[in-house]
């Protein structure tokens, strides 16, 4: 049995066409409408998978098209009853129905594990009959995510604090996110260690290599710039390599941005009632203190500016990374204070959401000790001459 899978995100292609696979179904795939149409004319597949949202070019422009492109082709040029299988983030009611309208045999809301795509697609066109493999037994409930989602994790001297394990298993699990591990010219094994962890996760993981330490602020923009080339990612963040933030609030954030007209989705350590946020009371007053001056500064009610756990869209990724920062940890508030300076504050603050995370623990061994306190005063100020 034949299937075509068509999808513009090559993280999400990946999964699916290994997966069935597996399964012993044949696959082609496609990363683009035109492709997909001319693979469907010559594959001539049982059942057609298909991405509801893809960009083509028109001219040097990419422009906005949708699936129901490939199921005109197919339901109406063509006229020809090959089952269509919608998988898709877009939940447009309208769209949905359109499509059924136009034929299609299903209709799958991402997120969804590959169990449930594999178990709707053997409803439709039944299992493969001659093939038979171990691995297709064995339940596969990693997750299709809503949108492709890449990932900068800073990385200066992680040798013994990078939990491999953590980063490795979240990779796994969900589908459609990207981590690219930043090396920042670490002077011990650390390179070694990401290399090892990219192997086992090749297609999720990536490696940017700084050769020279440049600072974490200059460690997230180049990895930012490297991601914003990738096409197939919908929105870029970064975390913190000690996950003193960890993947579930991070992936709360992303869900918060899919859902809503934030360009950034910021995490925020402000305490509240059900969360487990622990910090050494002598750094949380200095952070507090710290705080209320860059508050002062920003001219914003932004609580937790430096909170080391954000995802924006591709947009702001590109134009507020495109030159260095000023200093080298205080990023965070140059984001801020970039984006106040291009769209004016009062708009500035309608596309920013600070979101509190559930948990937050400070990591031994982080870099930044009680006394760079001091030194961080004086880079706010020459932030505030620099942007005023």
């Amino acid at each position: 049995m034949k299937i075509l899978a068509i999808d513009d995100q090559q993280l999400i292609l990946l999964s699916v066409e290994k997966r069935l696979t597996e399964l012993g179904y044949e696959v082609r795939t496609a990363v683009s409408i035109e492709t997909g149409i001319k693979l469907y004319d010559s594959f001539k597949p049982d059942l057609v998978l298909l991405d509801m949202n893809m960009p083509e070019m028109s001219g040097t422009e990419l422009v906005s098209c949708t699936g129901t492109e490939v199921v005109k082709y197919i339901r109406v040029f063509m006229n020809n009853d090959t089952p269509i299988l919608v998988m898709s983030g877009n939940t447009d009611e309208a769209l949905i129905i359109k499509n059924f309208d136009l034929g299609v045999n299903d209709y799958m809301k991402k997120p969804l594990s590959l169990d449930e795509m594999a178990a709707r697609i053997k409803r439709i066109i039944g299992a493969p009959e001659n093939k038979e493999l171990n691995e297709a037994k064995k339940s596969d409930t990693r997750m299709l995510q809503k949108n492709c989602v890449g990932v900068v994790i800073p990385c200066y001297n992680e040798e013994e604090r990078l939990l491999s394990n953590e980063f490795k298993d979240f990779a796994h699990k969900n589908l459609g996110y990207h981590l690219c591990f930043v090396n920042d010219g670490s002077t011990d094994n650390t390179l070694a260690v990401l290399e090892k962890l990219k192997e086992e996760n090749p297609q999720n993981i990536s490696i940017y290599n700084c050769e020279q330490n440049g600072g974490k602020a200059e460690a997230v923009r180049q990895g930012i710039l490297h991601l914003v080339k990738d096409a197939q990612l919908d929105y870029i963040g970064f975390l913190d390599a000690d996950l003193s933030t960890d993947f579930r609030d991070f992936d709360d954030l992303v869900k918060t941005i899919e859902s809503s007209d934030f360009k950034i989705v910021s995490g925020s350590r402000i305490s509240r009632m059900g969360a487990d946020i622990t910090k050494e009371s002598a750094r949380k007053i200095i952070s507090m203190t710290i705080n209320l001056i860059i508050q002062t500064i920003l001219g914003m009610p932004f609580k937790d500016t430096q909170c080391g756990a954000k995802v924006m869209d591709r947009e702001i990724a590109s134009k507020m990374f495109n030159k260095k920062f000023v200093t080298k940890w205080l990023f965070d508030v140059e984001l801020f204070m970039r984006m106040k300076k291009y769209f004016g504050k009062t708009e500035v603050k309608k596309m920013i959401c600070e979101q509190p995370l559930k948990r937050w623990i400070h990591a031994d061994g982080s870099k930044l000790s009680i006394k760079d306190s001091v030194k961080i005063v004086g880079q706010l100020a020459q932030i505030a001459i620099h942007y005023r």
